[in-house]
C-alpha cells in the first residue's frame, strides 16, 4: 500500500509547506501530487493533512507516516551512499594481521585516524603470532599483513612501509657498551631476550646470528617490550629490537644500543597484501597514511623505494 514516493511526498509538504512548492520538489504536476495524496488517503481511509490551513497541519494518521519517513528515508540514503561506495571502491573490509610486537606502537595511532577518514570501512586486526597469517591472506580471511618476511606467493604483492635498524640493546654497565658494535661472536656467551615467537620470524636469528652459525648461551622469552626492556636494563641478557622501538627507552638513560655489525642491519618492513586488492582506493590510502604517518614519527627509520 505504501511506496517510496508517498513518505518522499510527505517529506516534501511538511518542508514546503505547501502542495504547489511539494510538487516542484519531487518533479511532480501540482494535479499530479494532489491525484497521489488523495489516492493514498483512499487507500488508508482517511485525511493526512488539514487542507487550506496556515501553516500546514498533518493528522495524527500524518504524523506517524512522517515519523516513518523519516526512519525509511535516512536509512534509504546511507544504503545508497555505501552501496555506491562498495561499487567505486570507497568502502570495504580491512582485517590485518600484524607478526610484529611493536608495531601495535603505530598501528593503533594510524587505525584511529585512518577510521575517521574512512568510517564505511569494516576495520578489524589480529596478531600473526597464533596463526599463519600469509595462508589466510591468500583464503580471504584476512586483507593485508604487516611483516618484515616477505615470501614469494602467487596473488601476493609486498608494499615496502619503511626500513629500520635493529640494534640490540644492553643494559649501561654491561661488558659489550664498551664494543663500538656487536659481531655475532659476542653473543655466545649472552642470554638473548625474544619474544616467544619462531626464530624465522625474529630478524635477529635470520639476518644476524644464523648466517654466522653463532648460537647465544641462552634464550629467555617474554610477550611484553616493556617486560623485555626491564630485564635488559638490570643485566639479565640482551636483546635485539627495532631502532624505533628502543628509542624512547634510550632516551630515558634506560639502554645502551649498539648496531649489529659495522654496516648494521637494516630489514624491511611490508604491507602484504593480495594483488586483486592492492588498487582499491581505500587500501591505497591506508598503505599511504601508515608509511606517512612512520615516517614522520618514528625515530632513525628510512624511507624505501618501491
Amino acid at each position: 500500500m505504501l511506496e517510496l514516493r508517498h513518505l518522499k511526498t510527505l517529506v516534501a509538504l511538511r518542508e514546503t509547506g505547501s502542495l504547489v512548492e511539494a510538487a516542484e520538489r519531487v518533479h511532480l504536476t501540482q494535479s499530479a501530487l494532489s491525484h497521489q495524496l488523495k489516492d493514498l488517503e483512499s487507500r488508508l481511509g482517511g485525511e493526512l493533512f488539514i487542507r487550506k490551513s496556515r501553516p500546514l497541519r498533518f493528522t495524527a494518521a500524518g504524523k506517524r507516516l512522517l515519523a516513518l519517513a523519516d526512519d525509511v528515508l535516512v536509512r534509504l540514503d546511507e544504503a545508497e551512499r555505501d552501496i555506491h561506495k562498495l561499487l567505486h571502491g570507497e568502502a570495504g573490509r580491512l582485517n590485518m594481521a600484524i607478526e610484529c610486537h611493536s608495531c601495535f606502537n603505530w598501528l593503533m595511532p594510524t587505525v584511529e585516524v585512518y577510521r575517521n577518514q574512512w568510517p564505511a570501512i569494516e576495520l578489524d586486526f589480529s596478531s600473526g603470532f597464533t596463526f599463519e597469517p600469509l595462508p589466510a591472506l591468500i583464503q580471504g580471511d584476512i586483507d593485508l599483513v604487516v611483516t618484515a618476511d616477505p615470501q614469494l606467493i602467487r596473488g601476493v604483492e609486498y608494499v615496502p612501509l619503511f626500513a629500520y635498524e635493529m640494534q640490540f640493546a644492553m643494559a649501561k654497565n654491561h661488558p659489550l657498551a664498551e664494543c663500538p658494535y656487536l659481531e655475532a661472536e659476542d653473543l655466545v656467551d649472552q642470554t638473548l631476550i625474544t619474544y616467544p615467537v619462531e626464530r624465522g620470524r625474529l630478524d635477529v636469528f635470520k639476518q644476524f646470528l644464523e648466517p654466522a652459525g653463532v648460537e647465544p648461551a641462552a634464550i629467555r622469552t617474554t610477550e611484553l617490550t616493556m617486560m623485555m626492556v626491564q630485564l635488559v636494563a638490570s643485566g639479565r641478557g640482551v636483546t635485539a629490537l627495532p631502532n624505533w622501538v628502543l628509542a624512547e627507552y634510550v632516551d630515558q638513560s634506560l639502554l645502551t644500543v649498539r648496531s649489529a655489525g659495522v654496516r648494521g642491519v637494516w630489514p624491511i618492513l611490508y604491507a602484504a597484501v593480495r594483488e586483486a586488492q592492492l588498487d582499491a582506493p581505500y587500501m591505497q590510502d591506508f598503505l599511504k597514511l601508515a608509511r606517512d604517518h612512520c615516517l614522520h614519527h618514528l625515530k632513525g627509520v628510512r624511507r624505501v623505494s618501491g
